[in-house]
């Protein structure tokens, strides 16, 4: 998933804001172990993409994570004993004993597959919706050889593969193809062929005695403001708020008290900033 400009107010905040908006998304995500709330996380998460122009796109990350928490969920159920509640006995299972499939167990493993879907969805969002070239010219001023090394790597590594599809190709075309070390070897040795000429070009440039940049203070726009105060309130609902559930020794929780405020919150305070549409395209 790459970077794609969207006019949007998600777009437009600065790469900081946003990166710290989806943090506190993620943070939520952790902090949180209701698995009614992580459902509507996972649900706030992808009204922001579409809200960002990118829904598409996020939902894609779907076929990935959905898929990795039935495995989560499967395997909790196998090998977690916790539980009162016994929907199944399968009987011996060899190295992993007793097979006893609680809903305990179940319900466990669903609450940690909705944490790995909302987190992949959250950093497919991420990488959608925020500019990686201004991430790193952020890092300009903290370190500037360090923000220099992450631009040059994440420019190499679209050659590096086209170069490896190359190299694959051409190998299938021999009469007798080679095995994959050869393929390595060719792919290393091209890359640290390619490593040495940049580093003379950055040299003969003079990139070696460089310095940080100048400080420019960019004003803050109403989209940074809205993000910032939006992640602040995020990353405090849940711990404002707390909506406690407990998995073992049986499922205690409840669907009233603070859990409709807390889910009311936190989608007002997540979808809320994308509602001011005026200056998104900078």
């Amino acid at each position: 998933m790459s970077y794609e400009r969207r006019a949007s107010p998600l777009h437009a905040a600065r790469p900081g804001v946003a990166a710290a908006w989806c943090g506190s998304l993620v943070l939520a995500a952790v902090v949180v172990a209701h698995p009614f709330v992580l459902g509507v996380l996972v649900a706030i998460v992808l009204a922001a993409a579409a809200a960002a122009g990118v829904g598409r796109r996020v939902a894609r990350s779907l076929a990935l994570s959905v898929p990795m928490a039935v495995l989560i969920v499967v395997v909790n159920a196998l090998v977690n004993r916790n539980g009162l509640t016994v929907l199944a006995r399968l009987g011996d299972g060899g190295p992993l004993g007793q097979l006893d499939i609680t809903l305990e167990a179940l319900c466990y493993g669903a609450r940690e597959g909705l944490v790995l879907i909302a987190i992949v969805a959250t950093c497919a969002l991420a990488a959608a919706a925020i500019d990686p070239d201004e991430v790193l010219r952020s890092l300009r001023r903290v370190s500037f050889h360090s923000a220099l090394t992450a631009t040059i790597a994440t420019r190499m590594v679209p050659l590096l593969a086209a170069d490896a599809r190359r190299i694959g190709e051409a190998q299938r075309c021999r009469p007798v193809p080679g095995g994959r070390v050869a393929v390595m070897r060719a792919i290393t040795a091209n890359a640290l062929d390619r490593s040495l000429e940049v580093a003379a070009t950055l040299e003969v440039r003079g990139y070696g005695s460089a310095r940080a940049p100048r400080r420019w203070a960019r004003p803050w726009s109403r989209h940074d403001l809205a993000f910032a105060a939006s992640a602040a309130l995020i990353a405090a609902l849940p711990f404002a708020l707390p909506v406690p559930f407990r998995f073992y020794p049986s499922l205690h929780g409840s669907l009233g008290g603070s859990l409709p405020a807390l889910c009311g919150a936190l989608a007002l305070a997540a979808l809320a900033p994308f509602a001011q549409r005026r200056g998104t395209l900078r």
